[in-house]
C-alpha cells in the first residue's frame, strides 16, 4: 500500500479547492484534505501561530504520510516537516514561499514577495469587510493565469465564506511566518512546483527554496499564475503520483 497522500489548501478557501487534483489522482491512492483551522468546516485553532496550526492539523493525519501544501498550506507543511520528520516520508511545495512578505531593507534584501503595504491592506481590509477582501485575494491568485476565468471560478467555489477569527489568524501567519533559517533542517525529500506566472509569490522565491533546501527538485509550470492546482490538476497528479 502506498503512503497516504495528505494536501493541505491556502488561505480562506477549503479542501473543496483541491477537486480537480482529487479527480486526476489515481484511484489506489489514500488521500487525505483536511481544512485548514477556521476554514471550511474546521474549528479555529486554540491559538493563532504557526505551530499552534501545524499541531492542529496534525493531529487528524495519519502516522506517516506524503505532505502536499499549497501556499499557506505549503508554510505548514514545511513546518511540520522540520518539526515532525518521523511522520513526513516527502513534501511537495505548489507555490510556496518560505517568507510571503518582502523585506527590502534587509541586507540581503529579500524581494521574492509582496510589498508589506499591500500584505497589511489585506489584514485591515478583511478586519473591515471580510468577503469582498477574501474575493480580491482570490482575483490576485488567478492573476497571470492563462486559464484565468477557470481559476477564479474554481477558487471562488471554494471559498470560506463565513468571516471567522481563524482567517483573521491565518492572514497574520501569512504576514509574520519567516522559515528560511530553517530550510536546512529539512532532510526530506522536497518537490517545489511553482507557477511561473505567480503574482502572490514570485518564482523567483521558489527557485530561492528549492536552493536552500538539502533535496530538492524544482518544477516550473509555464502559463500558470498561483494556482496550477486548479489550472493544471493533470500535470500536477502526474507529479504527485511519482512521488508519493
Amino acid at each position: 500500500m502506498s503512503t497516504p497522500l495528505v494536501l493541505l489548501h491556502g488561505w480562506g478557501l477549503s479542501a473543496r479547492v483541491w477537486t480537480p487534483v482529487m479527480q486526476a489522482l489515481p484511484t489506489h491512492m489514500t488521500v487525505v484534505t483536511p481544512d485548514l483551522p477556521g476554514h471550511g468546516a474546521a474549528p479555529a485553532a486554540p491559538r493563532g501561530s504557526l505551530a499552534a496550526w501545524s499541531d492542529t492539523v496534525l493531529a487528524s493525519l495519519p502516522p506517516t504520510m506524503t505532505l502536499c501544501g499549497w501556499s499557506l498550506g505549503g508554510l505548514i507543511a514545511l513546518d511540520l516537516a522540520r518539526r515532525y520528520p518521523q511522520r513526513v516520508t516527502t513534501l511537495v511545495l505548489i507555490d510556496t514561499s518560505a517568507r510571503f512578505v518582502a523585506a527590502p531593507q534587509e541586507d540581503p534584501p529579500w524581494l521574492h514577495g509582496l510589498e508589506s503595504g499591500v500584505v497589511d491592506g489585506f489584514i485591515k481590509g478583511y478586519a473591515a469587510d471580510p468577503l469582498p477582501t477574501l474575493r480580491r485575494f482570490v482575483a490576485l491568485q488567478a492573476l497571470g493565469d492563462a486559464r484565468r476565468r477557470g481559476v477564479s471560478a474554481g477558487l471562488n467555489d471554494a471559498l470560506t465564506s463565513a468571516p471567522s477569527a481563524g482567517l483573521a489568524d491565518g492572514l497574520r501567519i501569512l504576514a509574520e511566518s519567516d522559515l528560511r533559517a530553517t530550510l536546512g533542517e529539512i532532510q526530506q525529500p522536497v518537490h517545489v512546483i511553482h507557477g511561473a506566472r505567480d503574482a502572490l509569490m514570485p518564482v523567483a522565491g521558489a527557485a530561492w527554496l528549492a536552493g536552500h533546501l538539502p533535496h530538492a527538485t524544482l518544477n516550473i509550470l509555464g502559463d500558470c499564475g498561483h494556482a496550477p492546482l486548479l489550472s493544471r490538476p493533470l500535470d500536477c497528479t502526474t507529479l504527485m503520483a511519482e512521488w508519493a
